[in-house]
């Protein structure tokens, strides 16, 4: 891990993790390359194994909304399969597993919850595994045939797995056969020796019969079973004996140089108990060629008998068969760990069994895509979920996702189950009014009566309200400071005059000024939508409130309104769409209806670029919308 650029988070079980050091730790050991061509080397391998998590079976982790957990798969002492569920999609992948138990193992476990995706290996395509005790007795028929003749028996293992099945075979059969036990059996593996250290201590998680048997006994310590370090231990022994050595395909280490050994004594034989892969010397002597050419280079008659059973922990077509019934409903099955001959076999078989089935077959670093659609459903958390709604009622709030999961909030809920808070935007936007200055409360009061009579005939209701001018001090360019209001008393000439409008918004007149008003509302898309509406009223001409009146010529009647207050000149040319500002008689700059201003004066342009920009953006609070700005 420590050569790559992976930094995520690494799962192991306690059996898994132990192993695994051992193994690669063997690896660095007996690797003859340089320091500097070695994939890694042990402090790689410390470091790597310190940032491993372990993980029991069945116990649930979560990791940025992805949940997992694992099953015993049964293929090996620690195998898992992980289930992993992200949104709601549930995916299963075995791994290597094998659902039938043997002698210190049990067998791979039925999820209680059926994934949507089932990734399987399919290592034996559609072939059948003959049943675990009929193998074992020819198994063992086949060792005692060779050393009843005064040979030796080989037996090519993997360090981990099946040679620890063999050997509870082994020392079973020798228990029942008095006269093998002068027969040695060797177990010729440094690695599978500290491995067995593992076995004992993992006892709890093998199956009935091996935990019975640790409460007399342990298991794997046998008085028939013999540690060998090297084949020179072998040299000069002339008599019968059966060793365990690894690899398990012969294809170098201690396996391979007693296999050279031996091969050419006709009272020898060999077992292949398990998997060859195609190209190895172990698949090779399967066919029992006359011939077979040494690692020297150099070619011998091959006289030695070979043999061959499957003890492999992996699935047949049988188990994976009745796996996939049993955690049904599972459309989607993706085919993995097998040649492409054997995945095909086992494809056609399971659509022909099922043609429900969608069974993909991919080759390697190929990608599957499936689609699903799902309802999403979001949990009601806090004072919505107070009382159960009747059938029709509709309910609102905050909807909250988070690591694939959707909560429904009310707002004031919002700071309980996020880090999010609720606020309010209330917004206070000052408007020029076309309208001739007075300054008495009976013209303020009829300015009002006006304006609400203009506005009502579009939205209702509008109100006339009186409001203490006090509580509104801060709303106008002619404010005083809080020592001169204080002093003041409230008269009928400062009243000041509001219209609430739609119970949405409130335009507050100023008696001092009544060609200015302020729009008041709390932010939001129909109180946004509704100031936009009202803002044509009143900053329109009469003429303007026709209902085919255009956003950009609304945006041209508005702007030349506003720029009124600012340039002594400014013309409105309907027929040509534009807004002109002059300066001693002379055109300046020319402003278009959907705010593009030209102009030759720099400084003057730049001005009003900023100038429209903050008009559109204060009198169209959803720009884009009302198509006021192209980009």
């Amino acid at each position: 891990m420590q050569k790559t650029d992976f930094r995520g988070r690494m799962y192991m079980t306690h059996p898994t993790k132990a192993i695994c050091k051992m193994i690669l730790s063997d690896f660095v050991r007996v690797t003859d390359v340089s320091a500097s061509d070695a994939l890694f080397n042990e402090e790689d391998l410390s470091k790597s194994m310190d940032a491993v998590e372990l993980i029991d079976y069945h116990q649930e982790k979560q990791h940025k909304g992805i949940k997992f957990w694992c099953y015993n798969a049964g293929h090996v002492l620690g195998a898992a399969m992980f289930m992993v569920e992200i949104a709601g999609i549930r995916v299963l992948y075995t791994g290597d597993y094998s659902r039938e138990a043997d002698r210190h193992l049990l067998g791979a476990e039925i999820p209680a919850i059926s994934p949507d995706v089932l990734i399987v290996e399919s290592t034996y395509g559609i072939h059948t595994h003959r049943p675990r005790r009929e193998r074992e007795h020819e198994f063992t028929k086949m060792v005692e045939r060779v050393v009843k003749r005064g040979g030796k028996c080989l037996l090519p293992v993997f360090a981990l797995g099946r040679a620890q099945e063999l050997l509870l075979i082994l020392d079973d059969f020798w228990d029942s056969h008095p006269e093998l036990r002068r027969v040695p059996i060797y177990y010729a593996s440094s690695l599978a020796q500290k491995c067995m250290s593992v076995f004992k201590k993992y006892i709890n998680m093998m199956n009935d019969s091996i935990r019975k048997q640790f409460e007399v006994s342990n298991p794997f310590e046998s008085q028939h079973i013999n540690n060998l370090r090297s084949a020179r231990e072998l040299e000069g022994y002339t008599g019968p004996c059966v060793v365990l050595a690894s690899p398990g395909m012969l294809q170098s280490g201690l396996s391979q140089e007693l296999f050279e050994m031996w091969c050419q004594d006709p009272k020898n034989g060999v077992v292949i108990p398990g998997y060859c892969v195609e190209g190895t010397l172990a698949h090779r002597i399967l066919s029992k060629p006359s011939e077979v050419v040494l690692s020297s280079g150099e070619s011998v008659p091959l006289r030695l008998s070979v043999d061959s059973i499957s003890f492999s922990a992996h699935s047949d077509v049988n188990q994976t068969e009745d796996f996939i019934n049993k955690i049904q409903p599972c459309e989607h099955i993706v085919l993995v760990h097998g040649d492409r001959k054997n995945c095909e076999r086992l494809r056609r078989h399971l659509s022909e069994k099922n043609e429900n089935f969608n069974v993909y077959t991919p080759g390697n670093c190929t990608s599957v895509k499936i689609s699903f659609k799902r309802e999403k459903i979001a949990k009601v958390l806090g004072s919505l979920a107070s009382s159960a709604p009747s059938n029709g009622t509709q309910v609102s709030g905050v909807l909250l996702q988070k690591d694939f999961q959707h909560h429904l909030v009310a707002p004031e809920d919002l700071r309980l189950y996020s880090d999010i808070n609720c606020a309010t935007v209330f917004q206070k936007l000052h408007v020029p009014l076309p309208q001739p200055t007075v300054s008495t409360s009976k013209d303020a009061e009829a300015l009002a009566q006006y304006w609400k009579a203009k506005i009502e005939k579009k939205y209702q209701p509008v109100e006339i309200v009186s409001i203490n001018p006090q509580k509104q001090m801060t709303d106008f360019k002619h404010e005083k400071n809080e020592d001169e209001m204080e002093d003041e008393e409230t008269t009928e000439e400062s009243k000041i005059f509001a219209l609430n409008i739609a119970n949405c918004l409130q335009l507050v007149l100023d008696p001092k000024k009544l060609d200015e008003a302020f729009l008041e509302w709390t932010t939001g898309a129909k109180n946004d939508l509704l100031v936009n509406g009202v803002l044509h009223l009143l900053l329109g001409n009469e003429e303007d409130e026709s209902e085919d009146i255009q956003d950009e010529s609304r945006l041209l009647y508005i702007v030349h309104t506003l720029l009124r207050q600012n340039y002594s000149t400014v013309d409105l040319d309907v027929k040509e769409r534009q807004v002109a500002i002059k300066m001693n008689g002379k055109v300046v700059a020319l402003v278009d209806s959907y705010g593009r201003v030209s102009s030759d004066n720099a400084p003057l342009k730049r001005r009003l670029d900023m100038a429209m920009k903050r008009i559109i953006l204060s009198v169209f609070p959803m720009p884009h919308a009302m198509g006021c700005l192209e980009e």
